[in-house]
């Protein structure tokens, strides 16, 4: 009888309209819960009631903005990036119900795995809102791709992705994910598309040759930019690892290009499994060598062009190509998800080479950052306050998947783990409104209902994280 009313409720969930009666406590779990099982529940209502608030029609148009006082969906529109949140919310959840179910629990598992795969799914078909065609002159060719643009366009496949209207790291969220889903589900569709996308962000890469004959390495913001970004290269490390992996047992063979001492432009072949763990190294040791801080953190990105800031080209035996841009400043704020990223790149690393470095960088970030990011008692007496300006939110969540990442392999980054469910559960138990969380967990909303606009991204966050928490508290 309990399973059946639990399901009941689940149900009414999923159809309840955005924001009516999302914030009833059988939606969220309750005190007879495990954390793991609350956790998920809590992960589950807010993401339902998201979905129900921030999209519309059948192609999945994401608003940027819903305010859930005064029920106003803006009329902007999410961004690709902004939309990806909402497959990574989806995909977290995905992975803890499958952890629950491998760990003996098939409740949750049973009630929501078969309709969040195929919300994966929609989201995913409709993302092609975002994707259009534009041909490319790298360091090593020219090629016709299909991208994700930032914007959404009108049609599928017909967005404007020409120049600086897409960018590497929007590819690299959407790689990570389609890893994720092709993980989840085993659908061949999200891997093609993210071995595809893969191979477009490391014809970014710059593999131009140095006096000494060494690639100056680094991948671009996007193939509009010579400025090389944290946020354009370490999200790029784990997926590729995941690629590694994925081909380990396999004969699997990848050509690639790159660039001879004489300037000669080459093709040659390697194994998947070693040439993707050849690049996760390589970009990883680039943001460590030339974007970490003094106290252990990174910068935001290289800047400082000779002699400018600006895309230009070199003609080698009659062909136009890409040329090496000069950079010289390390620029630009510390933003918590540019470690994150580090920190899942350290630990995806250190498990599949076993290498001491690995580790060792992994337990000096995890402790450098909790240190510079997380302010304890700034706000709430025994509560750590993190930076909410801007996009911090969604960078934060970033941050604790790193937490999460490493703490296999490094245990005292459960304190950082901790200030996360701590900062969660403070806000939904006081400030859970229709089944939002406000921006800032231990403020709470605005008391001008006007002001109380929520980021769908941030909303997406917050489901994600409670999902990967449950994970964590399962997996631990």
């Amino acid at each position: 009888m309990k399973k059946i009313i639990f399901t009941i409720l689940c149900s009414l969930l999923v159809l309840t309209a955005c924001g009516k009666n999302a914030d009833s406590d059988d939606g969220g779990g309750n005190n007879t819960e495990t954390p793991a099982k609350q956790n998920l529940l809590r992960a589950i209502q807010i993401m339902d009631n998201a979905v129900n608030c921030y999209f519309t029609g059948d192609g999945m148009a994401m608003a940027r903005y819903y305010n859930p006082y005064t029920g106003v969906r803006s009329d902007e529109k999410g961004s690709i990036w902004m939309y990806t949140s909402s497959i990574e919310a989806v995909n977290a959840i995905l992975h803890a119900l499958q952890v629950q179910k491998d760990h003996g629990d098939t409740e949750l598992y049973d009630l929501h795995f078969g309709r969040y795969t195929q919300l994966l799914n929609k989201l995913y078909e409709n993302a092609a809102y975002y994707k259009g065609t534009f041909t490319l002159t790298s360091y090593t060719q020219t090629k016709k791709w299909s991208v994700y643009g930032v914007d959404r366009g009108g049609s599928k496949g017909l967005a404007f992705v020409e120049g600086i209207h897409n960018v590497y790291d929007d590819q690299q969220w959407l790689v990570r994910e389609l890893l994720g889903a092709y993980k989840l589900t085993k659908n061949d569709t999200y891997l093609a598309e993210a071995e595809y996308l893969t191979d477009y962000v490391l014809d970014g890469w710059d593999c131009v040759p140095d006096a000494n004959g060494k690639e100056y390495g680094g991948i671009t913001w996007g193939p509009g930019y010579v400025t090389k970004h944290s946020c354009s290269n370490g999200p790029m490390v784990s997926p590729l690892v995941w690629l590694s992996e994925l081909y380990k047992d396999k004969d699997d063979q990848i050509t690639y290009r790159y660039i001879g001492t004489d300037g000669s432009r080459i093709t040659t072949s390697m194994k998947k499994s070693d040439y993707y763990l050849k690049f996760a190294k390589a970009v990883y040791d680039w943001q460590k060598n030339n974007l970490m801080r003094s106290d252990g953190v990174y910068y935001d990105m290289m800047g400082g062009c000779d002699p400018v800031c600006d895309v230009i080209y070199e003609t080698v035996n009659g062909v136009q190509y890409r040329k090496h841009v000069d950079l010289r400043d390390k620029v630009g704020t510390a933003y918590s998800y540019n470690t994150g990223t580090m920190l899942s790149g350290a630990a995806d690393l250190y498990r599949a080479t076993g290498i001491s470095t690995y580790l060792d960088d992994a337990s000096k970030l995890t402790k450098a950052s909790f240190g510079y990011f997380a302010k304890k008692d700034a706000t709430v007496s025994g509560y750590y306050t993190y930076d909410l300006s801007g996009f911090n939110n969604w960078f934060n969540g970033v941050l604790m998947r790193g937490y999460v990442d490493v703490y296999p392999i490094f245990k005292n980054a459960s304190v950082c783990i901790g200030s996360f469910q701590q900062n969660l559960d403070y806000g939904y138990d006081k400030f859970l409104y229709k089944g939002f969380l406000p921006t800032n967990l231990l403020l709470g909303w605005s008391h001008d209902n006007n002001n109380n606009s929520m980021e769908g991204m941030f909303t997406f966050t917050f489901a994600a994280e409670y999902a990967t928490l449950a994970r964590y508290e399962i997996e631990k």
